[in-house]
């Protein structure tokens, strides 16, 4: 690009044959170019082809050595590798999905996405000017209470006036940080997850935005068009909890400014009180007294929503509660998921 304003980004890609007489392999990557000036940005371009020829070539074998090695030379402030498609007999066995669970783990790209027949895409390809809905969880499993909320915030995002008529995008996010398991990432609990997601035609975003803030800044540079949040009423109050920004200079408000800074809303899925049963929504959740009145603010502007028509049967169940009947081998857990999960 020799504009100031357009993102900077292109296609590489090596074809080689790895021994005699065997079928072409291939190596194609996605890069956004970060550096402010041509000629920086053609160097960056010049030091990550030779990496990818050196890698395709020489690390084919290793695919977590394959990955790091890309940046060589570089850093994630000139070069960001959003998408890498492994494929041929040089890469026999590779899953690319693990490929891009791998690009956010060594820190090549914020985030990557998988799509519901299991590709590997370009998230600007998908995102771009669209309206979006995001879901994030940890999915483990996934539970009939999270397709509910899913559907009945978009039955509500699609009537929006600026929404209504277009093709939404929805998003099941998982972070690094929703895959840990007792401090590491198992790929085949990953894969797991996201065979359950692309049974049910899902999405997948993986990223490393622990802070729903810096997810909302990153699909901002690909839309302007209204997004959509989704999430459950324990998840809105963690987002007022004032020790998560200490290290911002604005602090919350600094947080909560980022957040809405364009067309953003969130939609709270109710939940039940397991002391008085109560039903807690957005309407009558109670934050720290001295935020009382920037959650109103927010609450009577419609930067927050409450999920309406709700399924109220599924406000007892919950994934952790499930996940545990699993393990246990009891009966029953069968009917708190969508029966594709069921079968996975």
């Amino acid at each position: 690009s020799f504009s100031r304003t357009e993102d900077t980004h292109g296609w590489m890609g090596v074809r080689f044959q790895h021994e005699p007489m065997a079928e072409p392999s291939q190596a194609v990557i996605h890069v956004r170019m970060l550096d402010r000036d041509p000629i920086s940005q053609q160097e960056a371009i010049g030091i990550l082809g030779v990496n990818l020829i050196h890698a395709a070539l020489y690390q084919k074998d290793d695919q977590q050595r394959l990955i790091s090695t890309l940046l060589d030379e570089l850093s994630l402030d000139r070069v960001e590798v959003d998408m890498i498609e492994l494929s041929g007999p040089a890469f026999k066995g590779v899953d690319n999905r693990l490929t891009s669970l791998s690009l956010v783990q060594n820190g090549l790209t914020h985030a990557a996405m998988i799509s519901a027949s299991g590709e590997v895409v370009q998230p600007a390809a998908v995102l771009y000017k669209k309206p979006i809905m995001v879901v994030r969880g940890s999915f483990r499993p996934l539970t009939n209470p999270m397709i509910d909320m899913a559907d009945r915030a978009m039955a509500q995002f699609v009537q929006e006036p600026e929404v209504e008529g277009r093709e939404v995008v929805v998003l099941w996010e998982m972070t690094l940080q929703n895959l840990m398991q007792g401090g590491e990432i198992s790929h085949e609990d990953f894969l797991a997850r996201a065979d359950m997601l692309g049974a049910l035609g899902k999405t997948v975003l993986i990223s490393n935005y622990d802070r729903y803030f810096r997810l909302a800044e990153y699909l901002f540079g690909f839309t302007r068009q209204p997004i959509g949040l989704a999430m459950g009423i324990p998840t809105l109050k963690e987002l007022f909890k004032e020790q998560y920004y200490q290290d911002l200079p604005g602090k919350i408000l600094e947080s909560f400014g980022r957040l809405f800074e364009t067309n953003l809303r969130i939609y709270a899925y109710p939940q039940e009180d397991s002391a008085t049963g109560a039903i807690i929504d957005a309407d009558s959740l109670r934050v720290s007294p001295n935020l009382g009145h920037l959650y109103s603010y927010l609450r009577e502007n419609r930067f927050i929503e409450p999920i309406k028509g709700y399924n109220a049967s599924y406000l007892q169940l919950y994934g952790a509660k499930v996940m545990g009947q699993l393990q246990r081998g009891e009966a029953g857990w069968e009917e708190c998921v969508p029966p594709e999960v069921a079968e996975i």
